[in-house]
Formats: structure tokens, C-alpha cells, sequence
């Protein structure tokens, strides 16, 4: 099922996928949508909120950057707002923003290195501690809806969601308590394990430079040692001795005391989206270098990504019905992404869950919505009219 015609798996190239048989995706409860929704809603002021002070900087300008462009396209008044840096270089007045030429929008790629924050912390003009640059507040209070593009542990940990909640704003994705909850490793693992979804043994880990040898001797190899709130692969190691754990577990202290330490379980790797209250088409990973990381995951030929995954349909069902019993289970909205291991027994094995999936062109949750019939820029509109729906709903 789904096995890619010669030449349609498709690469960080960004050629385009294979679409789902219509039939396959009403059985999922998943039916086409027009390729793109016209333009006869009411124009809304957008501000999309990106960039931030996390180590998915860089992802999130990158995917800040589409979605601005594509809500524009559909007729909304978008502008692109950097979370950390604010409105620094933006010269007009406050109250035209909305109008700004190219809705503020820079040419934003991804690199191979993952960015520098002190660097980033350093060229503010401001050099105050907030994480909200100049004039961010006053121009999310001017907006119909925040849509957040960011990632990482600024933005996917509910601490602005909580800030825009108490500003009375709408914003897209999950709620502050959800996505506080979903960004840390090890409470999504204790929903995992409480709802039954398969996931690998695991140990929630605090420590010191000094707990390193007695850590070694008790943790397992191989394994997977993970920071708790990282994201796109960064503060992630895979160590299949007892000395490479060594040697992880010290390099993990530069992210913080506090990791995630899993077995390893070798399978293909398969990413699904939920989108609503449906699941979508399910993408195989297979990344060129060891495991898929940072640079494979955000660089041209990083990987290949075949969308949808040659998987059956009982293991397609399998994913997807446990990516929304996650979804449901954390009370997320809107939209995620879930990350299995599939084995070779056809097991699907739950790794973690994304509240704020990237967004960027070689982005997962585009390839899933292309496969179910929906193309970018009605994707962005999709996800910014279900969040306006949820935070009404909220509200009541």
C-alpha cells in the first residue's frame, strides 16, 4: 500500500508526494479538500509570531516566513514579528504595521549548525532579560489572531500562550496547559504509559556531573538520552555503549539536568499528524546520516521522505489511532505531530508528540496535508480558522 511510483518518493528536493485514494481517506475519516479555499472570508490582521530565543530559532523563521507569505495570499493582513528581537528594525508607525510591504518578510533558510544564541542575545538593542522584544505585546493587542510559528521551548511550553491568553488575544495550536504538559518528554511518557499507547522503557532522569558513573552502571545500552523539552533532534544522543552514555550524559548538561533515558528500538521511523480531530497520512523518514537529526531533518538531501508511508493500512490505523488518543489524552487542539518507531513486527512504538510542528518547506504536516489533498497556503487557513473556533469555544 502507498509504495511511491519510480521517481515520486520524494527528498528534501521538494518535489511533491503521491495523493491518498480518496477512498482509503474517508475510511480514515479524512476526506479531500479543494485545493484551495477562495478568497471570500473577512480579511483578518495576522501577526505571525516566530524566532524566539530556542534552539529551533532558525526552523521557526524559516516556517514563519511561509505561513506569513501563504495567509497573505489568501487575502489576510499578515506580517511576520520576531518573538525575541521584536519591532527593532521596523521604522513606520505602530498602527500601520498591517500595511508593511511584504508583511515584513525576509528570506529565512534553515543551516546546517543550529543557531547561536548568545550571538542572537548580543545584536538586541535592547539587552533587557525579556524574551518579548520591542513593541511584540502592543502589536499582538492589535491583531484578530497570533499565529505561532514558534518552536522550541519558547514557544511550544505554553509560557506564551499563557501571555496571550491574559492579553485576550487568539492564537493558533494548543492551549497553555496542554502544551506545557506535551513539550515535556517525560509527562507525555506518563500519559503514554496511563493510556496504553506502546512506548519504550524509560527512566526520568535528574542529575549531576558527579551521578554520571552510577548512572552508567545502572541505565541500559543502547539507548536514547534525551533532554527533556528540546525539539528538531537537538539535545538527543544515541549511545550504544556504556562509554558513549558516559560521554552523552555529560554533553547533556550544557541543555539542562534533566533528560528522558529510553531503550532504543530499531524500526523505521514514521511521523503522523492530526489535524482536527482526524489523522492524516503517515511519512516515512529515512534519513542519509546515522539517525535523523538536525541536518537531516532541514537541509536539501538530508532525507528521504516517502508521503504517504509505504505501510499497510492496519499499521497506518495503528499510528494514526494513537497519534489522536495522545492528541485527545494531553487535551491538545488544532493540530500535532506524533513520531513512532515502527518494528519489524509491525509495532508501533510512540517516541514523543509536537504541538508546534515545523512548518518550513521540507516540513513533515504540508507533505501529510499535499497527501490528503490540501495545499499550503489552505493548510495555514485551515489551522488559523480551527484555532479561532477552539479559542471561542474556550472562552464560553
Amino acid at each position: 500500500r502507498f509504495a511511491p511510483s519510480p521517481g515520486r518518493s520524494w527528498t528534501r528536493s521538494g518535489a511533491n508526494c503521491n495523493p491518498v485514494p480518496k477512498h482509503k481517506l474517508k475510511a480514515a475519516g479524512i476526506f479531500q479538500i479543494p485545493k484551495k479555499n477562495q478568497k471570500g472570508g473577512q480579511p483578518m490582521k495576522i501577526v505571525v509570531l516566530c524566532g524566539g530565543l530556542s534552539m529551533e530559532r532558525n526552523v521557526s523563521l524559516s516556517s514563519g516566513t511561509l505561513i506569513c507569505k501563504a495567509l497573505r495570499s489568501m487575502g489576510h493582513q499578515a506580517v511576520l514579528v520576531d518573538m525575541f528581537l521584536g519591532l527593532e528594525s521596523y521604522t513606520g508607525k505602530i498602527e500601520d504595521i498591517f500595511d508593511a510591504p511584504d508583511g515584513l518578510c525576509a528570506d529565512h533558510s534553515v543551516s546546517s549548525d543550529a543557531p547561536d544564541l548568545e550571538a542572537v542575545r548580543r545584536s538586541r538593542r535592547d539587552q533587557s532579560p525579556s524574551m518579548l522584544g520591542q513593541g511584540v505585546l502592543q502589536v499582538c493587542a492589535m491583531a484578530d489572531l497570533v499565529f505561532l510559528a514558534l518552536h522550541g521551548s519558547c514557544g511550544e511550553d505554553g509560557r506564551i500562550q499563557a501571555t496571550l491568553d491574559l492579553l485576550g488575544v487568539p492564537y493558533t495550536g494548543s492551549n497553555y496547559v496542554s502544551s506545557g504538559m506535551a513539550m515535556d518528554k517525560a509527562i507525555t511518557k506518563r500519559f503514554m504509559d496511563a493510556e496504553g499507547i506502546r512506548t519504550a522503557p524509560w527512566h526520568d532522569v535528574r542529575y549531576t556531573e558527579e551521578d554520571i558513573p552510577a548512572l552508567v552502571e545502572k541505565l541500559e545500552t543502547p539507548c536514547a538520552v534525551k533532554i527533556v523539552n528540546g525539539g528538531s533532534s537537538i539535545g538527543v544522543e544515541l549511545p550504544d555503549t556504556k562509554e558513549e552514555l558516559a560521554g552523552a550524559l555529560r554533553r547533556m548538561l550544557q541543555y539542562g539536568d534533566h533528560v528522558v533515558v529510553e531503550k532504543k528500538i530499531k524500526g523505521r521511523e514514521i511521523q503522523v499528524a492530526v489535524l482536527g480531530d482526524t489523522y492524516l497520512p503517515a511519512v516515512e523518514i529515512i534519513p542519509k546520516n546515522a539517525y535523523f537529526d538536525y541536518e537531516s531533518k532541514y537541509q536539501k538531501g538530508g532525507a528521504v521522505e516517502i508521503c504517504p508511508a509505504p505501510i499497510t493500512d492496519d499499521e497506518w490505523k495503528q499510528v494514526g489511532q494513537a497519534a489522536l488518543k495522545l492528541h485527545k489524552a494531553l487535551g491538545l487542539s488544532v493540530y500535532s505531530r506524533t513520531d513512532f518507531i515502527l518494528d519489524e513486527e509491525g509495532r508501533a512504538w510512540c517516541l514523543e508528540v509536537n504541538t508546534l510542528p515545523g512548518m518550513t518547506p521540507t516540513s513533515l504536516v504540508p507533505q501529510e496535508a499535499a497527501a490528503a489533498g490540501m495545499d499550503y497556503d489552505t493548510l495555514c487557513e485551515k489551522i488559523a480558522e480551527e484555532s479561532l473556533r477552539v479559542r471561542k469555544a474556550e472562552r464560553l
